[in-house]
C-alpha cells in the first residue's frame, strides 16, 4: 500500500519537519500513524517528497524524519476537464470525488438551462466550496500530489469558450437519436487540452447544443445505457485515461 498523504501549503526541503494543525491531527488522531511508517507531503499542485514517522506527540503533531529532495511530477498530457453540469443534491460531491479518485485534472461547475439546483449569492458561494474541499480530500485519500483545480461556475457562453480552444471538445448526449460519435473510437490528441461536457438530469438543451456545436464541440456517446449525471463524467475521465495512456 502506498503511503498516505497530507497537505502542506510549501513542500519542506529539508531532513525533518514537524506536520501539525488539523493534517497533524488526522495523521496522529484519525490514521493513528507511528514511528517507521511512510508519510508523503505535497503542495497538492505537483511537489512533494516522502518521510518516516520518528514520532507522534499528543494529539496533533507528527515529527518526521529522512525528508528526500522534494520532487515534481510533470503536468498530465493531455489534461482532462469535465464540465459538470450542476446535479441535485449532493450528487455534485459524489461527482466530484470519483472523477478526482479517476484522475480528471479540472472541473468546471456548469449551470445549464435544466438544472433544477440553482447557485445564487452565498448558497453558491457554499455550494463551491464544498466541492473545492471534496477534490483535496478526494485527491489525498487517492494518493495525488497533483489536485484537480475546481473552477468557479460557468455560463453556457464562458463554457462554449472553453470549449472553442481546446484541442478535443465533446459533449455527452444520452438520445440515441441524436447524431453522435462513440467516445471509446473518436480520435484524440496526445498533447494539450480535451473538454468534455456532462449534461444535467434533464439533459442538455437543444439550444446549448447549437452552441457548443458552433464552438467546435462534437456529440459523443458512452455507451448503450444512460449514466446519470454524477456518474458520467467519472466513467468517461476512466475511458480516456486508458485510450491516452495515462493509466499504462
Amino acid at each position: 500500500m502506498t503511503a498516505p498523504v497530507f497537505v502542506v501549503e510549501q513542500v519542506p526541503d529539508g531532513p525533518e519537519f514537524v506536520l501539525e494543525g488539523p493534517e497533524g491531527r488526522h495523521a496522529v488522531s484519525v490514521k493513528r500513524l507511528r514511528a517507521g511508517e511512510a508519510v508523503v507531503l505535497t503542495d497538492g499542485r505537483g511537489r512533494w517528497t516522502e518521510g518516516v514517522v520518528s514520532a507522534a506527540e499528543g494529539k496533533d503533531r507528527l515529527v518526521l524524519a529522512g525528508l528526500a529532495p522534494v520532487r515534481e511530477e510533470p503536468p498530465p498530457a493531455p489534461r482532462i476537464t469535465v464540465v459538470q453540469a450542476l446535479p441535485k443534491g449532493d450528487r455534485g460531491e459524489v461527482a466530484v470525488e470519483t472523477m478526482t479518485e479517476t484522475g480528471v485534472d479540472t472541473v468546471v461547475p456548469w449551470q445549464a438551462a435544466r438544472c433544477i439546483t440553482q447557485w445564487k449569492g452565498e448558497r453558491g458561494l457554499k455550494s463551491l466550496s464544498k466541492w473545492r474541499a471534496t477534490a483535496r480530500e478526494a485527491g489525498k485519500q487517492s494518493r495525488r500530489v497533483r489536485f484537480p483545480e475546481v473552477a468557479d461556475a460557468m455560463t453556457t457562453k464562458q463554457v462554449a469558450a472553453l470549449l472553442a480552444g481546446a484541442e478535443f471538445a465533446a459533449v455527452l448526449h444520452e438520445d440515441r437519436e441524436h447524431p453522435s460519435d462513440a467516445l471509446a473510437t473518436v480520435e484524440l490528441p496526445a498533447r494539450g487540452e480535451i473538454v468534455l461536457v456532462v449534461g444535467p438530469e434533464g439533459g442538455v438543451s437543444p439550444e446549448e447544443l447549437a452552441v457548443f456545436a458552433a464552438a467546435g464541440a462534437r456529440t459523443c456517446r458512452l455507451g448503450a445505457s444512460v449514466l446519470r449525471t454524477s456518474t458520467a463524467g467519472t466513467a468517461a475521465t476512466a475511458l480516456l485515461l486508458g485510450r491516452t495512456g495515462r493509466w499504462s
